[in-house]
Formats: C-alpha cells, structure tokens, sequence
C-alpha cells in the first residue's frame, strides 16, 4: 500500500511552517512523500531533503502539478482518494474500506475547492470540530497503519535518536 499526500492551497508567505509541518508529519508516520498542488516551494524542498540527509529515509516532494490532474491520475492507476475534512464520514467508519489500496491522501491550507468533495473517493472525518490538517493527517496515518509506523527503521541517515526517558540522546553515525 501506498500512501502520498496531496497539500492543496498552500500560500508559501502564509502556509509555510505548516505545510513543513504536514510534510514532516507524513514523513515520520509513514506517507511516502507529497505533491504540493499548483505551486513549488523550494525552501520546503530544502529542508525536506535535508532532514532526509540528516535523519534518513526516502520522503521527496513534488510541487506545481495541477490538483485535479493528480486525482485523476491516481485514480487511473487503481489508486483511492481520501479528502481529509471535518465533514466527512468518521474514520472508523472508513478505514476498512481503505486498507490494501494506494492512497492519495489530500489536506487543504485555505478553503478546498468543493468539488474536491466530488472527486474524492472518501471523504473522511478525523473528529468534527476545527482542528489543525497536521493533528488529522498523524491520526488519520497511525490508524491506517495501525501504530507500525511509529517502528519503522530509518535508513540512511547520519543520526539517529536513542530513547531515553531524560535527555537527548543522538547517535552520529
């Protein structure tokens, strides 16, 4: 199964830490990247690749691709879109329908297009009340996988944390 994330209506003068914050999100719990609709961030690019280099793994983003051409596409290849918004059907209603497909996960910055609504397989609700795209995105992705996500090894990086109850601890390797 995978899992990309759509970002839709980023303003980069406005958007910009919590888009880094969706896709940082996505990242650590389990997405395997982010297509970031109708406009490139190079600066989010940046420090996406860097924390990669420093902290391991094969997350990329994509920007500038037109959103509606995203869901179509992924929706031709056999993969399901889910829109994330307070709106929706209940996640645990959902979630069984949503396992063992490739999923094109979409969260919005300013107001979504209705007709995303339209064009979404699901459109899924993680809660009813306002709440932050970054707060539904790591519910919506822990559930899907179930906890698993927060194990998984890291790989190809030059750290990496130790747990530990008190302190940092970072292993350079």
């Amino acid at each position: 199964m995978r899992v990309v994330v759509l970002r839709l209506g980023h303003r980069p003068f406005r958007d910009q830490r919590l888009t880094t914050h969706v896709a940082l999100t996505a990242r650590a719990l389990g997405a395997e990247g982010m297509i970031l609709a109708e406009r490139r961030d190079a600066e989010l690019e940046r420090v996406v690749e860097e924390v990669g280099r420093e902290w391991g793994g094969s997350f990329w983003v994509e920007g500038g691709r037109p959103w509606r051409e995203v869901v179509e596409e992924w929706r031709k290849k056999g993969g399901k879109v889910v829109h994330l918004t307070m709106y929706g059907r209940p996640l645990d209603e959902v979630l069984p329908l949503l396992r063992g497909h490739d999923l094109l996960v979409a969260v919005g910055a300013e107001k979504v297009p209705g007709e995303m609504f339209e064009l979404a397989d699901h459109n899924v609700a993680v809660g009813n009340q306002p709440h932050s795209e970054v707060a539904a995105l790591a519910v919506f992705l822990d559930r899907l996988f179930g906890g698993e996500e927060l194990r998984r090894e890291f790989r190809g990086g030059r750290k990496r944390i130790l747990p530990s109850e008190r302190g940092k601890r970072v292993e350079f390797l």
